[in-house]
Formats: structure tokens, sequence, C-alpha cells
């Protein structure tokens, strides 16, 4: 079992792969070509071309590893939303749309810290939301401590 920092949904996995292939098969040519025409227009190894050129080319092998790396280590976890009980809860993987203290409802997918996007809706189960949330069930409430103080979210749903 991997440590649950390295827990990926099956979708997460997926993005992480179609990236990695752009950057071999796409971003890895750009790069060569923008080190060849720095070459040629450059007198020397240390013009700010092939500075350019160098870091890019640094950035997408790194990219490359990290990726393959992370491939690599990564536990894909399906939705985990009942529990051994038979019961609705959140989980990794789970969609959960909740009410917050000020009424408003809002929806969040939670997700393995690789993947998370706030701005998507995707919080990290490790986000202080998200470890909140983990083994709830419709109806819970939980209260959660963010930089602006103390919020409560009561959970409406989990899918």
């Amino acid at each position: 079992m991997h440590d649950s920092a390295g827990m990926i949904t099956a979708e997460g996995r997926e993005k992480l792969r179609a990236e990695l292939e752009y950057l071999r098969t796409v971003r890895r040519g750009e790069v060569a070509e923008q080190l060849q025409a720095a070459r040629e227009l450059s007198d020397g190894w240390d013009s700010p071309e092939m500075q350019e050129a160098k870091n890019a080319q640094a950035f997408v092998e790194g990219r490359i590893r990290m990726l393959e790396k992370m491939l690599a280590e990564v536990e894909v976890v399906e939705k985990r939303s009942v529990s051994p009980d038979g019961q609705t809860v959140v989980g990794i993987g789970s969609r959960v749309r909740v009410r917050n203290d000020d009424g408003e409802e809002e929806v969040f997918t939670i997700v393995g810290s690789a993947e998370s996007d706030a701005r998507a809706g995707k919080i990290s189960h490790q986000s202080p939301v998200g470890s909140s949330l983990i083994g709830t069930r419709p109806g819970d409430q939980v209260d959660v401590k963010v930089p602006a103080g103390i919020r409560r979210f009561t959970v409406l749903s989990v899918d």
C-alpha cells in the first residue's frame, strides 16, 4: 500500500499521462528547435538565447522525470464512498455537496494532493477542508479551521 499522499483518481492519472505524452512528443521537439535556433543566432553557449533554451530544456526534462516517477509510485483509487456498513461516506474520488456557514452550497471533489485544483473544486484529501470531510456522511457537520477562522460545513450529498 502506498502512502496516502500518493493517491490519485483514475481521471487524475490520465491527466498526468496526457501531460507526459505531450511533453515527450511535442514539447521536447519545440525545445530542440529553440536550442537549434539559439545556436544559429548566438555567438556562444552563454548568450541569453542559449541560456533561455537550456533552461527550457532542463525544465521539460525535469518535469518528464517527475511525471514518470509520480506515475510509477501513485496508487490509483476508485471512488471510496461506501463504508463497511454500506453507508455513503466521503472518500478520495467523492463528489461532495455541502452547505457552508453562510448558507451557500459548494461542491468539492476530494482528490489526491497531486491533482488538487481549488479553482476547479478539486481539493486535496490532505487540505483542511478535504481531511475534515473524509469519512463524513450526508447530514454530518464539520468545523474546519481555515486562515479566516472556523468554518462549518454541513454535508448534503456524497456521490
